[in-house]
């Protein structure tokens, strides 16, 4: 559909890729806005354990990966306004219910339903853009989105702080209701609707079931998937224990908002060199070289940590980190395209699976390198040198096994 034609049914240019941002972002400001916060949450609802604020972090993808499996089939099936609806009602309630828990346990219960509400606007909004556009429009579009979703990783924990100086972690959960309330407004006032009556299809599990078969069933889709959440769940682990590592044991708690925005650049620098670099080499060699640099400067970040106490100086941790977030962004974006690559008939359902499987994956290797926080860097680069390892391990046997099956 052409931009003229966009700007006679809803939002021009500009605010439609603004809506789209907006929405798209809900769940990486959730998560990373909070990060700030976990040690004063922890304090103010009694938590025994320095490690246990990062279940807030953590079961918020639990609720996620839920949520990713029904945003897609819902909105096929009742409109992509009437899911966003549905799922920014559930995302507001559940911070609703954070903002006024009185223990942990209700906190926790919060943060998943508020997972599984900002999920659907992930979803809904790529296959709303598939609405509106194709092939190289569409990608013009994504990538615009993108450039907007890159920026919230860097805004976030900024944002976080200043709301924490200025009120109480409960207000960061105030604001998330405000920021959903005036999206939702601007989503029914500006956006129309871009999913037909007579194209919607029938709510079926049935087909979820076959998205789920036909990823599992092929050992491409699989293998890449599994690869997928095995560095995901290194990823989640850094996630989850950054703010004990640079407030308990480098002492830059203050400045830490802007360390994180500065290596969450790194990942954006990445994702433009990829689409460079992904020409030239190929999306398989290209992820093995990004693996190997991964493991290998997780290898050597281990023996320098267990070398000197498990506190390496700063600057040796801000290095690594810097060189395993541009190996990220070189190996996300690739991973997906792999994993997806066989199932074109269906890449809608598959995306969404993918999305799901990989996310339980990692949930519990994130959390297991999170909870064995020991004061020390030990347990994040033992993680990431352990799962990078068999990541890498893991692309080596489904590339023989295909090899094998030609």
């Amino acid at each position: 559909m052409t931009e003229a034609a966009i700007e006679r049914r809803g939002p021009g240019l500009i605010e439609f890729v603004a809506l789209m941002a907006f929405l798209s972002a809900l769940d990486a400001l959730s998560i990373d806005a909070m990060l700030p916060a976990l040690a004063a949450i922890g304090a103010d609802l009694g938590v025994d354990g320095s490690n246990q604020p990062q279940l807030i972090v953590t079961l918020f993808f639990l609720g996620m990966a839920f949520g990713q499996m029904l945003g897609g089939p819902l909105s096929d099936s009742f409109g992509r306004k009437p899911a966003l609806y549905l799922f920014l009602a559930i995302y507001a309630a559940g911070a609703v219910l954070a903002m006024l828990a009185g223990s942990f346990p209700v906190m926790l219960a919060g943060r998943i339903v508020q997972g599984f509400g900002a999920a659907g606007p992930f979803v809904i909004t790529m296959a709303l853009i598939r609405d509106l556009y194709r092939g190289e429009a569409m990608a013009r579009i994504s990538s615009f989105v993108m450039t907007v979703f890159i920026l919230v990783p860097m805004i976030a924990p900024l944002l976080g702080q200043a709301i924490l100086l200025a009120f109480s972690w409960r207000a960061i959960f105030a604001m998330f209701v405000l920021l959903c309330a005036i999206v939702t407004v601007w989503l029914a006032l500006r956006q129309t609707e871009t999913l037909a009556k007579a194209d919607r299809k029938p709510f079926e599990l049935a087909v979820l079931w076959q998205a789920l078969h036909e990823t599992c069933t092929n050992r491409q889709a699989l293998g890449y998937t599994i690869v997928e959440g095995l560095l995901f769940g290194a990823f989640l682990g850094y996630l989850s224990t950054a703010p004990q590592i640079f407030k308990d044991i480098y002492g830059v708690e203050a400045r830490f908002p802007l360390y994180f925005a500065g290596l969450a650049a790194v990942i954006g620098a990445a994702s433009l060199v990829n689409g460079s670099l992904v020409m030239r080499l190929g999306m398989r060699r290209l992820t093995a070289i990004g693996l190997a640099m991964l493991w290998l400067a997780a290898i050597v970040f281990l023996i320098l940590a267990l070398a000197m106490s498990g506190r390496p100086p700063f600057w040796i941790l801000l290095a690594y980190l810097a060189v395993t977030l541009f190996c990220a962004g070189l190996l996300f974006g690739n991973l997906s395209a792999l994993a997806l690559e066989p199932l074109g008939h269906m890449a809608g359902m598959a995306a969404t699976v993918y999305g799901a499987l990989s996310t339980l994956i990692a949930l519990p290797l994130g959390m297991l390198i999170g909870q064995s926080f020991d004061m020390s860097v030990v347990p994040l680069a033992t993680g990431f040198a352990v799962l990078t390892g068999l990541a890498l391990a893991a692309m080596a046997v489904i590339e023989r096994r295909m090899a094998s099956d030609l």
